[in-house]
């Protein structure tokens, strides 16, 4: 995907993030509030857990048992699951 997605809080700055957010790490609790607050995608903590086994969610790193995920991680992630922006259901992709 080449075209840039604008986040949920297009038009703000970052800086309107709560400060807990404005880290180069996000614990697995602050990732979910993370994508939340600047993307509008609502995922709970339980289903980031499960995609961490299973696949499917943002890339991560651990520090010993501790997932740590990086905003710019997060943000490549809601523009790939997010779909192109269309105007009727007859433009949507199956």
């Amino acid at each position: 995907m080449t075209e840039f997605v604008e986040p949920a809080s297009a038009g703000t700055a970052d800086a309107c993030l709560p400060e807990r957010l404005n880290r180069p790490r996000l614990r697995r609790s602050l990732a979910a509030e993370y994508l939340e607050l600047r993307w509008g995608i609502t995922i709970a903590v339980q289903t980031l857990a499960k995609w961490a086994c299973t696949g499917g969610g943002p890339e991560y790193q651990r520090v010993n048992r501790t997932p740590l995920y990086s905003p710019a991680a997060l943000d490549a992630w809601a523009i790939k699951k997010l779909g192109k922006p269309v105007t009727n259901t007859s433009q949507e992709e199956s």
